[in-house]
């Protein structure tokens, strides 16, 4: 993995895989100035107040402040992970973007790094944070471990030794010294608002230990594979179930047809809930167009799922964290809507008596046929039986967004102006876009993205 990122040049990273990480970046970006202004982002910066900690020159992109690079980078990936909007890698259960992308940009806006260097250190950074969580997936979300902070830190610490321009021994030490910082846990099903900060953690995290390497502390060997390691502690090693040292890392997870990079290999959201729903979600609204069936018409819904996407019916909806992660409000929101957005998870929403009264009608369980296909696949079968005694069924082997069912450019720009437009202004978000789409022409990216920061009020 060290050898891989050191070694990586733009040059050599193929069209597939160079395309995907500029509509990775656009994706993460929108949905970094779109959360900006949540609530888990202003908990950070007004601890930063309170630690006199933070100003510096970097700028976040949806706020006006500007912040250190280490603290532009956890309160970046705590807003790109805040809404539920950001991208993720199947295989690995994990979200990337939200980590390597702030922790990037971060480091890229301070040295003034050009358009391809970003790009490269994307690739780098996806490559470790995908890789190692689709080695450790499922063992460690059984664990009670969330990739996005665990994995996601080694994904983070490559991308800013890419950036540092280290070579393989400097990136390993990197990565040893980042594994003492992997760190996530899935008690955020009981409540609260921490999940949102995971991304942020590991981006912060793995950046300082990139930049700890730069300044010369030590850091041990082999930190993934050793008896005391990475995949022992987290994946399960200590029970005898996994042998770390017999991994093949740089296939954890397979790839896209047309690219051997882990970038091309991920999925792009377009319902803004937790991605286990998604196939579900599917499901619902290719009945509700395809058969004319409306929320009225619903006697009952049976979902067969995964076990880890079926231990989601059982999760409540009296927060917005939970009710994105709710499997029978998210289905309940699709069939009363024919959508699931942003705006659907306010308080009034999750208190609508005709949401409420729905979601007693979802049933949730694992479906044999389901639960063996993953990971390989996310996989749903829905039954709607209505109140006139139709039975409607659908099958979702994939849900749409995946690098094999994939969202259009055309369709990621649009996401990015509707979620960007609303906090920096259409004209800006327009032109932002335009110059994300040609950012490997950057000679140096920080006025791209000095562009992105909300404007402070005069």
């Amino acid at each position: 993995m060290a050898a891989f990122a050191a070694g990586l040049r733009f040059e050599a990273i193929d069209t597939q895989a160079r395309q995907a990480a500029r509509r990775h970046l656009i994706d993460t970006l929108g949905a970094m100035i779109a959360g900006a202004g949540q609530a888990a982002t202003r908990s950070g910066q007004n601890a930063m107040r309170a630690a006199m900690a933070g100003a510096g020159p970097v700028p976040v992109p949806g706020l006006a402040e500007r912040y250190d690079a280490l603290n532009a980078a956890w309160l970046g990936g705590t807003s790109a992970h805040g809404l539920e909007l950001d991208d993720g890698h199947r295989p690995g259960s994990v979200h990337p973007g939200a980590v390597v992308v702030p922790a990037a940009i971060s480091l890229a806006s301070l040295r003034r790094s050009s358009g391809t260097e970003l790009l490269t250190a994307m690739v780098a950074g996806y490559e470790a944070c995908c890789r190692i969580a689709a080695a450790s997936h499922p063992r460690a979300r059984w664990r009670g471990f969330h990739n996005t902070g665990t994995a996601g830190v080694f994904g983070a610490a490559v991308a800013g030794a890419s950036l540092m321009k280290m070579d393989a021994a400097a990136t390993e030490n990197a990565i040893g010294t980042a594994a003492s910082y992997a760190a996530g846990l899935f008690t955020f099903l009981g409540g609260g608002d921490v999940k949102r900060t995971h991304p942020g953690h590991a981006a912060r995290e793995g950046l300082m230990s990139a930049l700890l390497t730069e300044a010369g502390l030590p850091g041990p060997c082999g930190a993934l594979e050793m008896k005391e390691g990475y995949f022992n502690a987290y994946a399960g090693g200590d029970t005898g179930a996994f042998e770390a040292t017999a991994v093949d890392l740089m296939q954890a997870g397979g790839h896209h047809p047309d690219s051997p990079l882990a970038v091309a290999n991920c999925y792009i959201k377009p319902h803004a809930c937790c991605r286990h729903i998604h196939p579900g979600i599917d499901a619902v609204l290719a009945i509700m167009a395809e058969d004319g069936v409306t929320a009225g018409q619903v006697d009952r819904v049976e979902i067969g799922s995964y076990a880890i996407a079926a231990a989601h019916g059982a999760v409540g909806w009296t927060e917005m964290t939970t009710a994105q992660m709710s499997f029978p409000f998210v289905i309940a929101t699709a069939l009363r809507h024919g959508r699931v957005s942003l705006g659907d998870f306010s308080a009034a929403h999750r208190a609508d008596p005709e949401t409420v009264a729905l979601t007693r009608r979802i049933t949730v369980g694992v479906d044999p046929e389901c639960e063996n296909d993953y990971p390989a696949k996310r996989s749903a079968r829905v039954a709607i039986v209505t109140r006139d005694g139709r039975t409607l069924r659908r099958h979702v082997p994939e849900p749409f967004g995946g690098a094999r069912n994939r969202l259009s450019d055309t369709a990621v720009g649009a996401k990015f102006l509707d979620l960007a437009a609303p906090v920096i202004g259409a004209a800006a978000a327009g032109r932002a876009l335009e110059a994300l789409w040609n950012i490997d022409r950057a000679a140096d990216v920080s006025p791209v993205l000095e562009a992105l920061a909300r404007i402070p009020p005069a």
